[in-house]
């Protein structure tokens, strides 16, 4: 598994009833409508995730300076 976290988006386009996406270090995939549907709610759901957990951590990070401080 590629652990290098990339910061640009897929190229996403639909091509013959087919989803292709094309992403970073030339990662390709062909997907029916039905798994790209179900895969973007995923990525959706991921990203919020992933979001909330940035800020959780933001957060205990502005508390432990404020105790540090104070």
């Amino acid at each position: 598994m590629d652990n290098k976290l990339h910061d640009e988006a897929s190229t996403v386009t639909a091509e013959h009833g087919q989803v292709l996406v094309d992403g970073p270090d030339g990662v390709a995939v062909s997907l029916t409508p039905d798994a790209a549907v179900e895969t973007s709610d995923r990525l959706l759901d991921a990203a919020v995730e992933a979001q909330g957990q940035i800020l959780i951590e933001a957060q205990a990070e502005k508390e432990r300076a404020a105790r540090k401080s104070g």
